[in-house]
């Protein structure tokens, strides 16, 4: 299966920045869409943003403009650049890969570990 490593998490104070990174190994495969989710205590998970392998992005309205996410094809890694980092960002973060190939097969979405996130006020 595919693999994705993250790192980037940990505590910020509010206003601050971090930058999260996921990188996906194994087998030969092409990703279609990469994203990161985020879950908050008591809530459920939710999408924080995505991008497809055409770089189309679509966010959360609560980060639009705050969060930026981006793919390194080369490296098959995708990262979330967040900024201005508010007390209510704060959750466990995931990636995601969704339409993994093979060949022609079709892989299951894979999922990362999860990396905490705090921010402080």
């Amino acid at each position: 299966q595919v693999q994705l490593v993250e790192s980037g998490g940990g505590l910020v104070q509010a206003g601050g920045s971090l930058r999260l990174s996921c990188a996906a190994s194994g087998t030969i495969f092409s990703i279609n869409t990469m994203g990161w989710y985020r879950q908050a205590p008591g809530k459920q998970r939710e999408l924080v943003a995505a991008i497809t392998s055409g770089g189309s992005t679509n966010y959360a309205d609560s980060v639009k403009g705050r969060f930026t996410i981006s793919r390194d094809s080369a490296k098959n890694t995708v990262y979330l650049q967040m900024n201005s980092l508010k007390p209510e960002d704060t959750a466990v973060y995931y990636c995601k890969a969704e339409g993994i190939t093979r060949g022609s097969y079709y892989m299951n979405d894979s999922w990362g570990q999860g990396t905490q996130v705090t921010v402080s006020s």
